[in-house]
């Protein structure tokens, strides 16, 4: 059985508070110290590469087929595992945890739609209240809505294909082809270098590959798009150089 806690403060204004138990987000440097080395699983609706990266709107949709929907959005999945990390004395290191929901049409004043954030079944509460708290630096962004679950995870970044599935897929999934796709006159992948992740000060590179399939099939806003951006990166954020959250939650 899945668990979702919602966390509204007074304005509505939501950031990345995933446990009921957490209280604000600690600004940069006023908590345990900490560091996160992750690798991402990542996917969109957006065409390659997602525009969002450069500009305040995501792509319009209206017309593509198979893009589902009409309009200005975003709706993604990034499955993380983590490289290496701490909070303190917690420890993250092989940590699992997935990140799902859509941008909105307009992000210009740092005002995303919805997201849920699942925790792989294996993580501790300790896990996941210092994810939660970490989160909340690497997309310093207010949601309209933001929620949490639980789930079984599984994730693969393998030499021709990158595979991340929630539930067996039943709630997320995301396949992305590396076999020859969008390879570069060496036969390689094609990389994006110096491209800024979200908050995270450092990052190895965007390596591109459009997705198979990225899809959330739980809540009441389920998608699922085909042959739309995707990307793998991992990336490197820390207490002492990582922005400062934004807003605050119960």
């Amino acid at each position: 059985m899945k668990k979702k806690y919602l966390f509204v403060s007074a304005a509505l204004v939501l950031c990345f508070v995933v446990a009921a138990s957490i209280g604000k987000p600690q600004a940069t440097g006023s908590g345990p110290e900490w560091s996160l080395n992750a690798t991402i699983i990542e996917a969109c609706s957006c065409p390659m590469f997602c525009q969002c990266y450069f500009g305040m709107k995501p792509a319009e949709h209206t017309g593509h087929e198979g893009h589902g929907g009409t309009g200005h959005f975003c709706r993604f999945n990034n499955a993380f595992r983590v490289n290496k990390g701490s909070y303190g004395d917690v420890k993250l290191d092989s940590a699992k945890f997935w990140v799902a929901g859509d941008l909105g049409g307009d992000f210009s004043k740092g005002q995303m739609d919805w997201a849920v954030v699942t925790f792989d079944k294996s993580m501790t509460k300790e896990q996941r209240d210092a994810v939660g708290t970490i989160l909340a630096h690497l997309y310093p962004v207010k949601w309209n809505k933001l929620t949490t679950a639980e789930g079984k995870m599984t994730w693969a970044n393998g030499k021709t294909e990158a595979r991340a599935t929630m539930d067996g897929g039943k709630t997320a999934e995301v396949v992305l082809n590396k076999a020859g796709v969008n390879a570069n006159v060496a036969g390689e992948p094609v990389v994006i270098r110096n491209l800024k992740y979200w908050g995270a000060p450092r990052n190895t590179g965007f390596i591109l590959t459009p997705n198979v399939v990225e899809a959330y099939r739980a809540g009441d806003k389920p998608f699922e798009f085909k042959g739309t951006n995707g990307f793998i990166i991992t990336f490197d954020i820390d207490s002492k150089t990582a922005p400062t959250a934004a807003g605050g939650g119960n």
